[in-house]
C-alpha cells in the first residue's frame, strides 16, 4: 500500500501499526538476500516504535499529528537516522538502514548492502544507480512505500530512474544538510508522487498548496546544450513527455533564447576537491560557470514553470561500471545551481529497465513539482 493509504488506515484503527511493520520486515527477510538493499534492519526497534505508535492512538483516536503513523521507512545509510526526526514524530517507523557505495567503489554508481552489491530489482545484472542504491531498490521492490536519500550529484534522481519510482531533490538550503559544499541536499524515493508531496509536507512544514493551474508550461531540453544522451533514453523521456501534454498536465514552450548551460562536471569536481583553496582559480572558475549557468536558468524560468529533460544520459549499466561515462551529466547541474528536481518514471527501455523523465522548476517551487508528478501519475491510471 502507499504510505498515504498506511497512515489513514492505521489512524483509523482499520489497520495496527504493529501488523503492518512486522510485515515490512517479513518482506525485507524474504528479500533482501537477493536485493542487498540493506545494510542493517532494525527489526526488534522498530517493532517497539509500532507498538508506540499503536499505543498513543489508542488513547487519543485518529491523531492528525501523525500523518505517517505506523508508515515502514528506510533511510540512507548507518547515519540517516540523524535526519529522520521529521517522520518518526509524525508517527513513520524506521526499519532499517539502506546501502550505499561501499569502501573503493565509485560513488556514481554502486550500492553495497549487508550481504554484497546492491542489484536492481528489475535486473539483477544491473546497478539501481547510487549513491542511494539500496534507498531505491527498497522501494522500487516493495520492501518501503518511503525511503530518504541525499542528493549530491543525482544520487536520488539517478537510482530512482533506473529502479522505477519517484525521487525528488530539495532546493538547496530549504532542508538542514551536513555537506560543507551546499551541493549535496536531502531528498526522498516514493513509489507514488502523493507519497512523496505527504513527506515533503512532513519535513518542510510547509502548507498543503493550492492546487496547480495545469496546463503547467514547460521546456524540453535533451541535453541541457552540453550534454550527450543515448538516444532510447531521449525517446522515452519525450514520449513521456507528449503523454503529458495530451494529457493535460503540460504546455510545451519555445524559450525566447534555447537553453545551453556550460558543462558543469568541472565546477562541481572543483567544488568538491577536499582543501580546493578558498579563491584559487579552480573555485573561482567554478564560481564563474555557477553564475553563467543561474543567470540562463533565470531567463529560462522567466518563460516557463518547468524544465524537462531525460533523468540520466544512459539505460543501467551492468556492476562492472560505466567506463568513462558519467550517469549523471543530466543531473549534477541542478546541484550546482540548487534547483529542486524531480525523477518521474518514463517507461522501460529495450533492456526491460526502467528511465526516467526529469522534471526542474525554479527555487523553493517543491510543491510544484509534486503537483505534476501527482496529476501525471493520476491521469496515467484514470
Amino acid at each position: 500500500m502507499p504510505a498515504t493509504q498506511i497512515a489513514a488506515r492505521v489512524r483509523a484503527r482499520e489497520l495496527r501499526a504493529a501488523d503492518v511493520v512486522a510485515q515490512a520486515l517479513d518482506r525485507i527477510e524474504r528479500a533482501d538476500p537477493q536485493l542487498c538493499a540493506f545494510i542493517e534492519v532494525w527489526g526488534e526497534e522498530a517493532s517497539r516504535r509500532a507498538g508506540e505508535v499503536d499505543a498513543r492512538l489508542d488513547r487519543r483516536g485518529a491523531d492528525p499529528s501523525l500523518p505517517l503513523a505506523g508508515v515502514p521507512v528506510a533511510v540512507k545509510g548507518r547515519h540517516g537516522l540523524r535526519a529522520a526526526g521529521p517522520l518518526l514524530a509524525a508517527g513513520a517507523v524506521a526499519v532499517g538502514a539502506t546501502s550505499v557505495p561501499g569502501p573503493g567503489t565509485p560513488w556514481q554508481t554502486w550500492g553495497l548492502g549487508a550481504r554484497g552489491r546492491t542489484v536492481n530489482p528489475w535486473r539483477a545484472d544491473r546497478t539501481p544507480g547510487g549513491s542511494s542504491a539500496g534507498a531505491a531498490a527498497a522501494v522500487a521492490a516493495g520492501l518501503v512505500p518511503l525511503a530518504t536519500g541525499g542528493d549530491g550529484a543525482g544520487s536520488v534522481r539517478i537510482p530512482a530512474a533506473w529502479c522505477g519510482v519517484t525521487g525528488l531533490k530539495t532546493t538547496s538550503g530549504r532542508l538542514p544538510s551536513g555537506d560543507r559544499t551546499g551541493l549535496a541536499v536531502p531528498g526522498v524515493l516514493a513509489r507514488t508522487a502523493t507519497d512523496a508531496e505527504l513527506w515533503w509536507r512532513v519535513v518542510s512544514e510547509e502548507p498543503a498548496p493550492a492546487e496547480a493551474t495545469l496546463p503547467v508550461t514547460a521546456v524540453w531540453s535533451p541535453g541541457l546544450g552540453f550534454a550527450g544522451p543515448d538516444p532510447e533514453p531521449v525517446a522515452l523521456a519525450r514520449a513521456a513527455v507528449e503523454r503529458l501534454e495530451a494529457a493535460g498536465v503540460v504546455r510545451l514552450v519555445r524559450p525566447r533564447m534555447p537553453l545551453r548551460l556550460t558543462d558543469p562536471g568541472p565546477a562541481w569536481l572543483a567544488l568538491r576537491t577536499p582543501g580546493a583553496e578558498p579563491g584559487g582559480a579552480g573555485l573561482a572558475g567554478a564560481e564563474r560557470v555557477r553564475a553563467e549557468n543561474d543567470r540562463r536558468l533565470a531567463a529560462l524560468f522567466a518563460d516557463a514553470q518547468l524544465l524537462l529533460t531525460p533523468t540520466t544520459p544512459t539505460a543501467p549499466h551492468g556492476h562492472d561500471g560505466p567506463g568513462d561515462r558519467y550517469s549523471t551529466s543530466l543531473t549534477w547541474a541542478f546541484n550546482l545551481s540548487g534547483h529542486p528536481a524531480l525523477s518521474l518514471p518514463a517507461g522501460f527501455g529495450g533492456d526491460g529497465c526502467p528511465a526516467g523523465l526529469q522534471l526542474v522548476a525554479a527555487y523553493g517551487r517543491e510543491a510544484l513539482l509534486l503537483a505534476v508528478a501527482r496529476e501525471a501519475q493520476t491521469r496515467a491510471t484514470g
